[in-house]
């Protein structure tokens, strides 16, 4: 029997110690595992590619100016999504402005089959177009903290329930019916579209 050898991945510790000595890779390993979670707080905001780009940019220089400063390691996740938050709302009132409407492609695969019974033989394109339509149109219309939440959850990787409460600062026991009630009425609202 050949047993294979699997590498585990570096700590959290581990990768804030060897990136606050200047490890490129150990950044790099930092970067690649939190930068979904970072794009899609910033994004949850509404805000528009620029500004989450300008948001994610400035959480990242936070880490770096704080590196050696986290305390717990285990909840880096958390300390970035609060981060990114937190300059999130800073440029909404530097920019003294309302938040601008968001981009439909974050949201698109939570629902995959909201709009089921679609007829196979018409062009997918224009089917798929159409579905995302109706998708965004009831989207806009649930309550600013259900799309701020809903936004935040369709990361990739998924965010843990630790991270989307520091980055929404909601408990974490309210996530869970919060998220059902919240795609529950964006569901109703989808089936009452399609009759």
């Amino acid at each position: 029997m050949i047993a294979f050898e699997t590498m585990a991945e570096p700590e959290n510790a581990e990768l804030l110690r060897a990136a606050a000595t200047g490890d490129q890779k150990a950044w790099e390993s930092i970067v690649d595992r939190y930068a979904n979670l970072v794009w899609s707080v910033a994004r949850s905001f509404q805000l528009g590619r620029s500004d989450a780009a300008d948001v994610s940019q400035a959480t990242w220089l936070r880490l770096v100016e704080h590196i050696a400063d986290v305390r717990d390691a285990d909840r880096l996740g958390s300390w970035l999504a609060t981060t990114a938050r937190r300059e999130a709302l800073a440029l909404l009132r530097r920019g003294g402005r309302d938040v601008p409407a968001g981009s439909a492609t974050d949201f698109i695969g939570i629902l995959g089959g909201a709009l089921a019974g679609e007829d196979e033989e018409l062009d997918a394109g224009v089917l798929r177009d159409e579905r995302d339509k109706a998708l965004w149109h009831e989207f806009r219309s649930l309550s600013g903290p259900c799309q701020q939440l809903l936004r935040v959850l369709i990361a990739d990787p998924p965010p843990s329930y630790a991270e989307v409460s520091a980055a929404l600062d909601v408990p974490v026991g309210s996530i869970g019916p919060t998220r059902q009630r919240c795609l529950g009425t964006l569901r109703r609202r989808l089936g009452s579209t399609t009759t």
